[in-house]
């Protein structure tokens, strides 16, 4: 005889969600299977506690994590990917472990607001996609021809269209939408990227339909990341954005990064489950963008992706496996356009959706829209394109040459990896300012908000601020000989207090540890020393820079004079930086109103040298170089070096910054 598990119902807050599960389940999978969303940066392995939840009635099981402290464990706080539901539960999601969407739309704003100042030249209005109106004559006896062949006929007479392929699909259905007006139907056409300039493009009716249609002319531009998913619906008879949207990607709740989603989608039924949660985030955006504008969405007629490797791959449901494995091969780089609607994906079935190429295993198609659509490939100016990010993308190069490479720089721009770190959601800190003499600080909040933790900006800032302060030395250790209650000792080592827990959201003290800050040095290390071995490797300097492009919703809100100050950024002149926000989603909408930009995105993808930093000995020398603030050598940074020297004997008790 056997025995069924007994069901529980386990309610969450403050979502107000209930669901049903086997009693035994995993507290974290009853959350995502509800749509609850939590923070889970190391997809469920136990190791970031991310996922704290609260148990706020009924039991579950599970080892007792260390990143739940012996007073929260009493206060019934626990891991949900460690708990094992033996009850019906009520649990509560804390501010700390949630998802928010009020950072979207922050960084929407702010990526369309700088995104135009730096953009390609030089291409014509001439979208892949194409519509065409023509008036076909009826057959008669004595001109009898086939319904093709006079479609055919009429499209070379009225738009100039000869040696056209067509979708069988579109033939199946020609006689009868052929004749339901009269002859009067509207032909839409796609062509493909070809290799060289002296290649004839070859278009393909993908979709005929009765009545004229010439005027409902749509495509899907999306930037697919690691972490949010943004869209734009674009009108392409005038060649603008009509609606953009963005939300979290499904896959978030399956781990923060790509190294742990590729483990993810190792496991049985790892892919489809991914490839499904990306899906219906973009499905999402897309239902958003069609109510926003008030379209139908089978005037929707083609889609441009951009994204990384992995998130390309997992999308199109290819094995990422080999993405991590040493030496770190794609399944492809190039792949030929898909039907949307085999993905899953709910838009016609005629809809081609094509994807940016990939250079390599960790520089993807992301970077190359980016670079399209900032116009790299068409400036004669020596140029460091940054994405920073987790995984940290750079090009150095110009229109005649380009070198790349990736670094995993870790979480902690992104607010992962840190005591109290957070994304870039409202009461998150961004800003501080510390008195030299009293060591007490002065707090911004995104949102103006009471803080409930640290964002990746804020982290950069704090620790100048520290640095400026004396507070820290260069090597990120604080000074433990200061009179200050705000430098004390932690659980995990000295910290420094900067919001007490009655001024917070949580309630807790919120404080910037040792731990947090050489998490910080070693991210900050990594992206300045993949800038050194790049420039390095083709014999350039750092001030031959002639302007440096930041990329990324992140990139936006960072300080520039602080960046240097910790050494993350070059120090060279301030007026040869240039933020763009999300330069992949600008490269996906260009793309999409440009054949010309369509060839590019093959030619700069090929013309991309990649640099494999982890093979290279140069890399690492460079790497522990700048594990310090800002860097071991000062001559790297002179205007940093010579400000931080003039607050010597600013701190207090007149101690040295340096």
């Amino acid at each position: 005889m056997t025995s069924t598990k007994k069901r529980l119902k386990v309610h969450f807050t403050p979502d107000n969600v209930d669901i049903t599960v086997p009693q035994g389940e995993n507290l974290l999978k009853a959350a995502l299977a509800a749509g609850v969303h939590i923070n889970a940066a190391c997809g469920g392995n136990g190791v970031c506690g991310t996922c704290k939840v609260l148990i706020k009635k009924g039991e579950v099981t599970g080892p007792r994590s260390e990143k739940i402290s012996p007073e929260e464990y009493e206060q019934g706080y626990r891991l949900s990917c460690q708990s094992r539901i033996e009850s019906d539960l009520s649990v509560e999601v804390p501010l700390e472990s949630r998802l928010e969407t009020a950072v979207l739309g922050r960084e929407m704003g702010t990526a369309e607001a700088k995104t135009e100042e730096t953009v390609a030249t030089g291409w014509s209005f001439n979208p892949p996609l194409n519509k065409c109106y023509v008036e076909i004559t009826p057959p008669t006896l004595k001109d009898n021809a086939s319904d093709l062949s006079r479609l055919l006929r009429s499209l070379k007479r009225r738009c100039n269209l000869s040696n056209v392929s067509v979708d069988l699909d579109v033939v199946k259905d020609l006689s009868r939408v052929q004749r339901k007006k009269g002859g009067q139907v509207t032909v839409t056409t796609l062509v493909k990227a070809v290799k060289t300039k002296s290649d004839k493009r070859k278009p393909t009716i993908i979709k005929v339909e009765s009545g004229n249609t010439s005027r409902e002319h749509y495509s899907l531009a999306f930037d697919i990341g690691t972490t949010t998913i943004c869209g734009q619906l674009l009108d392409l008879n005038r060649g603008r954005v009509v609606a953009e949207s963005m939300a979290y990607n499904g896959q978030i709740s399956y781990g923060a990064d790509v190294i742990t989603r590729i483990a993810r989608s190792q496991q049985p039924g790892g892919l489809k489950k991914l490839q499904q949660a990306v899906v219906a985030t973009i499905n999402q955006i897309i239902d958003e963008l069609v109510a926003r504008s008030r379209i139908k969405v089978e005037h929707i007629g083609h889609m441009i992706v951009a994204g990384n490797t992995t998130m390309t791959h997992i999308l199109l449901g290819l094995d990422p496996k080999y993405i991590r494995l040493s030496p770190y091969t794609p399944v492809a780089n190039f792949l030929p356009p898909v039907r949307a609607r085999s993905l899953g994906i709910g838009v016609g079935k005629h809809v081609h959706l094509f994807t940016f190429p990939c250079v390599a295993s960790y520089v993807g198609g992301d970077i190359v829209s980016g670079v399209v659509g900032v116009g790299l490939h068409q400036s004669p100016k020596l140029t460091l394109y940054m994405d920073i990010g987790t995984n940290g993308e750079i090009v150095v190069g110009d229109s005649d040459w380009m070198i790349t490479a990736a670094c995993s720089a870790g979480p902690a721009f992104e607010g992962g990896g840190i005591k109290h770190g957070m994304i870039a959601a409202a009461g998150a800190i961004q800003d501080v300012t510390i008195d030299p003499v009293s060591l007490e600080p002065e707090v911004s909040t995104i949102g103006g908000e009471k803080p409930k933790g640290i964002c990746g900006s804020g982290l950069i800032n704090i620790i100048a601020a520290l640095l400026e302060a004396g507070a820290i030395g260069q090597n990120g250790k604080f000074n433990t000989e200061l009179k200050s209650q705000r430098i004390r000792r932690g659980g995990d080592g000295y910290e420094y207090l900067l919001s007490k827990e009655s001024e917070t959201q949580t309630g807790k003290d919120i404080v910037i540890t040792e731990v947090d800050i050489d998490n910080l040095i070693r991210a900050k290390a990594a992206m300045y020393a993949g800038c050194r071995t790049l420039l390095s490797s083709v014999g350039i300097s750092l001030s031959a820079l002639e302007q440096v492009i930041i990329a990324g919703a992140f990139g936006s809100h960072i300080d520039i004079e602080r960046s240097i100050t910790i050494g993350l950024l070059p120090d060279i002149p301030r007026d040869r930086f240039i933020f763009v926000g999300n330069g992949s989603l600008t490269g996906a909408r260009l793309t999409s109103f440009s054949t010309d930009l369509l060839d590019d995105a093959r030619k700069v993808a090929i013309m991309m040298t990649n640099l494999e930093l982890s093979e290279r000995a140069d890399f690492m020398d460079s790497y522990i170089a700048a594990l310090f603030l800002p860097h071991t050598n000062a001559a790297e940074f002179p205007a940093a070096a010579k400000r931080l020297a003039g607050l010597k004997g600013s701190g207090p008790e007149g101690r040295p910054v340096l």
